[in-house]
């Protein structure tokens, strides 16, 4: 079986972040497969800025854990952004989807692991609940 690389949103790093969360064990099944080489994990830091509003302590959290890696907001990152809230997409999200868009590394995109996949439906990426 090859690596897959997955990207968390906001909801998914906050799943991970709440051990009582009922997602929390679905979602470090990926952290553990991440540190045995099975896959990457990645989380765009505008998704977990976002997420950090709501759950104060999110963001320094997942900066702190070892196999998953912080996407920037850069410049691509931040045109695909301009483009999707234009359309309606929220702040917490944008990022999430640009992360998951292939591109020149990930031809085929990432996985977009969210509690919420439906949020992500005509955007292009393959949004999949972690429970699935």
């Amino acid at each position: 079986m090859a690596p897959i690389a997955v990207v968390l949103d906001h909801t998914t790093a906050t799943a991970l972040y709440d051990p009582k969360d009922p997602h929390n064990e679905a979602v470090a099944a990926f952290y553990v497969q991440a540190s045995g080489g099975l896959g990457t994990l990645y989380a765009p830091v505008l998704s977990l800025t976002a997420g950090d509003t709501e759950r104060p302590g999110l963001l320094a959290y997942i900066n702190g854990l070892r196999f998953i890696r912080l996407g920037p907001f850069d410049t691509a990152a931040a045109l695909t952004a301009t483009e999707l809230l234009r359309a309606g997409h929220s702040w917490a999200t944008v990022q999430a989807v640009h992360a998951a868009q292939p591109s020149a590394d990930f031809p085929g995109g990432r996985y977009l692991l969210t509690l919420t996949p439906g949020v992500y439906e005509g955007t292009g990426v393959r949004a999949v609940h972690p429970d699935h």
